[in-house]
């Protein structure tokens, strides 16, 4: 089979530059200036991806896994020619349609239907393969109604849509997806998996990138896995998931001392500790915590927790703003966080934290800060098959009541009651 993609000894490095001391003001950044004509801001060289090799044939749908900051994104970039690489060599054997994030390739002035014909153009389409696509792809984005409207007032869900459709529709040999379906409803997911998998049927190559490991699981038969911008697995997908889901298992101090969180990291998740082994699923689940500032900034923080399964679902999220909690500007905090529902099903889970601001984003982000373990015990007063629990993501705290009430209709003859 003729291959689509192949990379070799693919590298890509940035330069990082580091400010010893933050200026809040103009003036304060011109007096140090002037004070210190002479002093260098300090520069690292930081490697997103390093000495990657792999080659993918045409019509494999391979998945692209990994945690936050392994160089998932960076590679996709580099493969869809936004960014060149720093060393090594790619060959891409057909015409690459892309969604890396929302509004990829759009001009926000210019209208849906614009956007789509400049779409096309760009991916090097004749204007005659574009308007015979063109019904198709507003079909399934959904958006006919506002298709002469300007994108730059589409919700982001509706500029994921027309962005995917086109992307889809416009007949790429290689089409490239990242995280951004994460916008979409559940239903536009499932058309979108399921677009996907037509385009794989036809000989075409899909390479997907997403947290959602059953989805992945479900699209793709090839995976690899990334880990600080290295590969570590490039085979099967059943098991590139398995050693993404055991890299979980890793120390506590490994996770604390990995300063390539992603996040600006005014303040930081300094540790993270479950309250006990094994929670049983109907308990509330305890979290001990420490946060300490790192360099000046905000004033004013909030929190925020996932809980994730094994296929990468987040089952749960706990946003501190909901119960009107906030951090200030305090140098170290220690703290509990208390999950009381919903009732987790047996298994093995993660801690995602968060550290936001309003009007700045993303402070810090500590995937996998750490594991907790449901007990197989069920939190019923009676055990049944397994049918009895097999469906949906949690167990459900729930009540059943009824009472019989005996309506007849004249001259109708009387039911024997059930025992």
């Amino acid at each position: 089979m003729h291959p689509a993609i192949s990379v070799r000894g693919l590298s890509k490095a940035f330069t990082i530059s580091h400010q010893t001391e933050r200026h809040t003001t103009m003036h304060e950044a011109l007096l140090h200036r002037l004070r210190n004509p002479f002093r260098l801001t300090s520069k690292e060289t930081f490697w997103a991806l390093q000495d990657i090799s792999f080659e993918l044939k045409r019509g494999e749908v391979v998945g692209i896994i990994g945690r936050n900051g392994a160089g998932k994104s960076t590679l996709l970039k580099v493969l869809s020619q936004i960014t060149d690489p720093t060393a090594g060599e790619i060959d891409l054997y057909g015409r690459v349609g892309s969604l890396l994030e929302v509004g990829t390739g759009f001009h926000p002035e210019l209208t849906g239907r614009e956007n789509i014909f400049l779409n096309g153009a760009i991916l090097g389409m004749k204007r005659s393969e574009i308007v015979t696509q063109f019904d198709a792809i507003v079909d399934f984005a959904g958006v006919e109604r506002f298709l002469d409207t300007p994108v730059k007032r589409y919700s982001s869900g509706m500029y994921v849509r027309l962005a995917f459709a086109v992307a889809a529709h416009l007949n790429p040999e290689i089409l490239i997806v990242d995280e951004v379906l994460a916008v979409g409803d559940a239903e536009f997911q499932k058309k979108c998996l399921g677009k996907m998998q037509d385009v794989a049927q036809s000989g075409r190559t899909v390479i997907f990138v997403s947290h959602n490991l059953q989805a992945v699981s479900l699209l793709c038969a090839k995976g690899i896995l990334l880990s600080r911008g290295k590969l570590v697995f490039c085979g099967g997908i059943d098991e590139a998931i398995e050693q993404y889901v055991g890299s979980w298992a890793m120390s506590e101090g490994e996770q604390t001392a990995d300063l390539r969180r992603p996040g600006c990291g005014e303040i930081r998740f300094t540790s993270v500790k479950a309250a006990k082994e094994f929670f049983h699923s109907g308990e509330p689940k305890e979290f001990l915590f420490g946060i300490a500032r790192q360099k000046p900034g905000g004033d004013r923080f909030y929190l925020s927790a996932h809980v994730v399964n094994h296929q990468g679902v987040v089952v749960a999220q706990a946003d501190s703003r909901l119960v009107g909690h906030w951090l200030t500007c305090d140098e170290k905090y220690e703290g509990v966080f208390r999950l009381l529902s919903p009732w987790l099903k047996p298994g093995t889970y993660r801690l995602d934290l968060f550290i936001c601001a309003p009007g700045v984003g993303l402070v810090d982000m500590w995937e996998g800060a750490t594991t907790m373990h449901v007990s197989p015990l069920l939190p019923y007063p009676h055990h049944v098959s397994e049918d009895g629990t097999a469906h949906g993501l949690v167990f459900a705290d729930f009540q059943w009541k009824s009472t019989a009430s005996a309506i007849r209709a004249k001259g109708q003859p009387k039911l024997a009651s059930l025992a």
